[in-house]
């Protein structure tokens, strides 16, 4: 009874201290990573001593690796294809080659900067190859990333973990066996666990989708549940038919549901996120909790040297190497280099790893616990707190991505193109009108013919390095649904859509221009008339007034506001202020003496 009551209160402490720091994180807008190994380093044995991971005894091997499973099957689940299909070869070279160099790099810096054995370094390189996505995926959901350099740190976070524990797998055998492994039985290893995984996740994520997709009689609430029993089912099978392989499993499962596109898609993602936060926190509540300082203290300088080495050597060369052929600038190039911070598979397979070396009578299984963990929290702090300054610096968040799509290539589409244009700002514009788009190209506007709801065409158009998008055809339902699936699929900085009054409540999008202006009014008048915008620099109350006037009255359309060097699609919440510049077209019999700005 007491055993018991021991346990609840271990889990349920461990709950609430893991959902504490995420709270906190998400105040302070730092890396949840961050708090949680301060949570539960305070409340483990090297602090007040009120978690006890030991408690649980071969129940934390089995709790981990359950939620490993689920981790990572979350991670393949948000994985955009279509995204991750644009970069699939710097991503593969990052999970293959890149993985080679860091185990070999690893390895080294483990062994003279550390004094650690050979195998004991390789073996603590092979737990540190891995990123995650427990750490990456709140930093890039917090810093607004570039999408195509986000899809490559999500895709080899997710990929990597699998590839990266299957490895340090093979590693352990090599070292616990001794010298007697061949090398082509460390090949079998390798290669046998990554194929039966990658069969069983496969088949069993097909088999999963096409389930899901006609069991109509299933609520969405309990889709979730059978995914879920469906995942653990299926990495136990793998589990079972070759040890290490489930990994693989759990992420290839995530890939093929997602790229099913089931109806309730949008449920289970947010079910699996959920789930997912409430995992990451208990574990690495318990695995901080487990660690002892004083063989982390024991590492001493070179311990400290060996993560500096792996962050600003191996890791650049990494990099540099896998992504030499790449379309990737140098900035882009440095980012990545500098983003790769240690998560929760490094720390639950290390803490596995110094039990197993324990049972086989080999030495430097807290060493190397040791080693992970430090490496854990030099990268966490050094490159998780500095990442979204250095996106910043080199210009890469979506807030500073420049250019715009724009789906209606009517002549208020091709007024915005010009004046972009003129800004030199990347520009596109779609239309389904083979017409209006070699207009527009007799213009020298960029424009290809399509559907703005077919994605594939809109990660053609660039969508992925603009900063802004606008849906303004003359079909007011139409364009919101095609800023909402825009916004879902390539999360560009500003999504702005011409929609009824009413109907733009959603939250990524923003109605553009004004509620009160009919879109078809407009158009008639513009063609009508000569294309021109008007540009007013707003440098009294009484310009600023009266132009506050015309649009409260219908007759005028604000396009766009420059305020402070930055540019704006002008939103009805838009407000003016003395020192803006407003572009606008203005209606017949609308009294202004501002110059105006022809565009050929």
């Amino acid at each position: 009874m007491e055993e018991s009551a021991a346990l609840t209160r271990l889990i349920i402490l461990a709950i609430a201290a893991g959902v504490s720091a995420q709270t906190l994180a998400n105040l302070c807008k730092l890396p949840s990573i961050v708090f949680l190994l301060v949570f539960g380093a305070a409340m483990g044995g090297n602090g007040f001593g009120l978690i006890r991971p030991q408690l649980l005894d071969s129940g934390l091997a089995v709790i981990v690796s359950l939620c490993v499973a689920l981790i990572l099957f979350e991670g393949g689940l948000s994985l955009e294809l279509r995204a991750l299909g644009k970069v699939s070869a710097s991503v593969r070279n990052l999970v293959t080659l890149g993985a080679l160099i860091t185990l070999v790099g690893g390895g080294v810096a483990a062994h003279y900067l550390s004094e650690f054995p050979w195998a004991i370094a390789f073996l603590y390189a092979s737990l540190v190859v891995v990123t995650g996505p427990t750490v990456i995926n709140p930093l890039l959901k917090n810093m607004g990333l570039e999408r195509r350099l986000a899809t490559v740190l999500e895709g080899e976070g997710v990929l990597i973990d699998a590839i990266g524990a299957v490895l340090a797998v093979v590693v352990l055998g090599i070292v616990i066996n001794g010298s007697d492994t061949t090398a082509l039985e460390i090949a079998q290893g390798l290669l046998s666990r990554l194929g039966v995984g990658t069969l069983v996740g496969l088949t069993g994520g097909w088999l999963l989708a096409q389930f899901l997709l006609r069991a109509q009689f299933l609520e969405d609430d309990l889709k979730s549940s059978v995914a879920l029993a469906a995942v653990l089912g299926l990495f136990q099978l793998s589990q079972s038919l070759q040890s290490e392989s489930g990994l693989m499993t759990a992420v290839l499962m995530g890939m093929v549901v997602r790229s099913a596109e089931l109806p309730g898609q949008r449920e289970l993602l947010r079910f699996k996120s959920q789930l997912t936060l409430l995992m990451v926190s208990i574990l690495f509540i318990l695995l901080s909790a487990s660690l002892s300082l004083p063989s982390v203290v024991a590492l001493g300088w070179g311990g400290v040297f060996t993560v500096l080495a792996l962050m600003f050597i191996v890791r650049p060369l990494n990099v540099l190497i896998c992504t030499w052929n790449s379309s990737f600038t140098w900035r882009q190039k440095l980012f990545l280099s500098w983003c790769a911070p240690r998560g929760i598979v490094a720390a639950s397979v290390a803490s596995l790893f110094a039990i197993l070396l324990q049972e086989g009578g080999v030495n430097g299984g807290e060493a190397i616990k040791a080693q992970v963990f430090l490496t854990i929290c030099l990268t966490v702090f050094l490159q998780g707190l500095t990442a979204q300054w250095v996106a910043q610096i080199l210009g890469l968040t979506g807030a500073r991505s420049q250019g715009i799509v724009i789906v209606g290539a009517n002549l208020l589409g091709l007024t915005l193109a010009k004046y972009y244009i003129q800004r030199r700002e990347r520009v596109m514009i779609i239309d389904t009108s083979a017409e209006a788009c070699q207009q527009a190209i007799a213009a020298q506007i960029p424009a290809v013919v399509a559907n703005g709801l077919d994605m594939k065409t809109m990660a053609e158009a660039g969508l992925d390095a603009v900063g802004s998008f606008i849906a303004l055809t003359a079909n007011l339902d139409v364009n919101l649904v095609i800023a909402q699936r825009v916004a879902e699929e390539f999360k560009p900085a500003k999504v702005y859509a011409v929609c009824p009054e009413g109907d733009s409540n959603v939250k990524e999008v923003q109605p553009a221009f004004a509620h009160q202006v009919e879109l078809k009014t407009w158009l008639e008048f513009l063609q009508a008339q000569s294309t021109t915008i008007t540009e007013a620099d707003l440098e009294d109350q009484d310009t600023l007034e009266s132009l506050q006037l015309l649009r409260h009255e219908g007759k005028l359309l604000p396009l766009l506001l420059q305020h402070q060097q930055q540019i704006q699609i002008v939103t009805p919440l838009t407000t003016w202020n003395l020192g803006d510049r407003l572009v606008y077209v203005e209606f017949p019999g609308a009294d202004l003496t501002q110059g105006e700005l022809e565009l050929n």
